[in-house]
């Protein structure tokens, strides 16, 4: 059975169909089409071979949902063996044309939507939400033209960084659902593949599309009682309510749910039992405290000593977002294996650096990127851009809560403009990265394969503090211990981590007893 739900961790973004899914519109655009097909069908003249009863909401579905304007009329008037020329933009309103009957339709639609507004759905509401807050991209699509009108009426235009609909199609030629053209362009526009995105759809043309488009996850959204229909156009899971939709992964847990490390260290320690620990730690929040500065991080002499006694123990490595000669430089602890710019690049002790060639490719478009990123944040009081060989980082730890917005913005709009390029999300930071299937996680196991501290005897012990660190908790749920070090920043957000500790010298407790002094109980 597939789960019902959005892994933030997999599903970068979600792409929403507007009308019946985050707008009770449909019923209006049912309205209008029903008045618009009925007196057509009225006023034309019969013959034995074209059927002319109105129109029901069974042709609403089947014909004209989900659709453009032109192919609506067209697919609707071709099943009552009525056939029209599609004509062009230039078509009257009432033009016995495919366009002309089409803005006819518009014209139905406005003066309806004028008169009874736009009604939103909490349930949609409520997940978009959710998912910000799990910093997963979000976005709308509609075949309507009238999509910027009806969400200005509803408020929840904010609510989305990307927006295609009919007037995006009409000015791209992109063609109309069940062609996945809207979705991956939305997809694009996000810095997304399809691959790695979700589709929340309510008409059997857009799942189909969806379906086409190749997306991660296609969710049915059934408000009528037919989740049939949905599931046999190619939903993978057909909901009646995005209540029914929760963000997380089987094993995934609440911050405020993990056990302090420390206090539960009997329950804990019995996942290393007969193992040996390999100690995978981050840096920046983790052994070294989080600064407004990121050039005045350093490792306290406390925690250096610490970990240098550890090195004595077992195979101890560090993962940083920071750049590798950066993070060797602030670690300065013989025999530690570093790994920088999110594991692309690699060193073990005293050797040479070995970086991901499939990282290399993406370099010229971050030089880019850093170029019109620095231009387009420099009136930004606080924001520091951050180049690093294989990310672009844009903070805004220092910035007014007023225009963090305009910072993510920017961040997302260059990515979608340049190839190559994905966007990530960290404590008061977001970042540009090499579109690349890689990760913490992935550079994780990297390390263990090319140090050779694999096998049944070993255990990874991976510690972090951001929302990046989960790839790597992710790695070692099953095999490993994880470690998540606590921060009043956190919220209470979903973790794979199995404890927590709260600081990094309770961290430094908590890995002393995971890898004793010799002779010690």
């Amino acid at each position: 059975m597939v789960a019902t739900s959005i892994d933030p961790l997999f599903h970068r973004a979600v792409l929403f169909d507007m009308d019946g899914v985050l707008t009770n519109t449909a019923r209006l655009h049912s309205a209008a089409w029903k008045g618009l097909f009925d007196q057509y069908l009225a006023e034309r003249s019969p013959t034995p071979s074209e059927d002319h009863r109105p129109f029901t909401d069974d042709d609403y579905r089947h014909h004209v949902d989900g659709k453009s304007r032109v192919d609506g009329v067209l697919d609707f008037l071709h099943s009552r063996g009525i056939g029209l020329p599609r004509g062009d933009v230039g078509d009257e309103a009432g033009e016995e044309t495919a366009h002309g009957l089409g803005k006819l339709k518009d014209e139905h639609f406005r003066r309806v939507l004028d008169e009874q507004g736009a009604e939103v759905f909490a349930d949609a509401v409520s997940l978009v939400e959710s998912l910000h807050q799990h910093h997963v991209a979000t976005a709308v699509i509609s075949a309507s033209r009238n999509c910027s009108r009806v969400l200005e009426q509803a408020g929840i235009g904010h609510l989305f960084g990307v927006r295609v609909d009919g007037v995006v199609a009409a000015e791209l030629e992109l063609p109309g659902k069940p062609d996945p053209a809207l979705f991956l362009e939305a997809a694009r526009r996000l810095g997304v593949p399809p691959a790695r995105a979700a589709v929340v759809e309510d008409a059997e043309a857009g799942v189909a599309a969806a379906r086409a488009g190749g997306f991660a996850l296609v969710l049915g959204l059934d408000r009528a009682g037919l989740p049939r229909r949905l599931a046999d156009a190619g939903a993978d899971v057909v909901v009646s309510s995005l209540d029914e939709v929760t963000i997380a992964a089987p094993g995934q847990r609440r911050l405020s749910e993990i056990p302090d490390g420390l206090v539960h260290w009997n329950e804990i320690s019995s996942r290393l039992r007969g193992r040996r620990p390999v100690l995978l730690l981050d840096f920046d929040g983790t052994l070294a405290p989080i600064r407004k500065d990121p050039a005045q991080v350093s490792l306290s002499v406390r925690t250096r000593a610490a970990v240098q006694e550890l090195v004595q123990r077992c195979p101890v490595a560090v993962i940083s977002g920071r750049d590798l000669s950066d993070v060797r430089g602030r670690v300065r602890v013989e025999g530690v294996w570093c790994a920088g710019s999110h594991g692309f690049e690699l060193a073990g002790p005293g050797d040479d650096p070995i970086a991901q060639e499939a990282g290399e490719a993406a370099l010229p478009a971050l030089d880019v990127a850093e170029q019109r990123l620095s231009a387009e944040l420099a009136p930004v009081a606080g924001a520091l851009v951050d180049r690093k060989r294989f990310a672009l980082a844009a903070h805004y730890r220092n910035v007014s809560p007023a225009d963090v917005d305009r910072v993510v913005s920017a961040a997302r709009q260059i990515c979608s403009e340049l190839p190559g390029l994905r966007v990530t999300h960290g404590r008061k930071v977001v970042e540009l990265l090499p579109d690349i299937d890689w990760n913490k996680g992935r550079a994780l196991r990297w390390l263990l394969e090319r140090a050779g501290l694999t096998g049944p005897d070993l255990a990874p012990v991976f510690a972090g503090d951001d929302y990046t660190d989960e790839d790597a908790l992710r790695e070692v749920h099953e095999d490993g211990l994880g470690i998540v070090v606590l921060s009043v920043e956190h919220g209470d957000r979903l973790t794979w981590a199995h404890c927590s500790v709260d600081g990094a010298d309770r961290l430094i407790e908590l890995l002393s007893r995971i890898a004793p002094p010799p002779g010690a109980p």
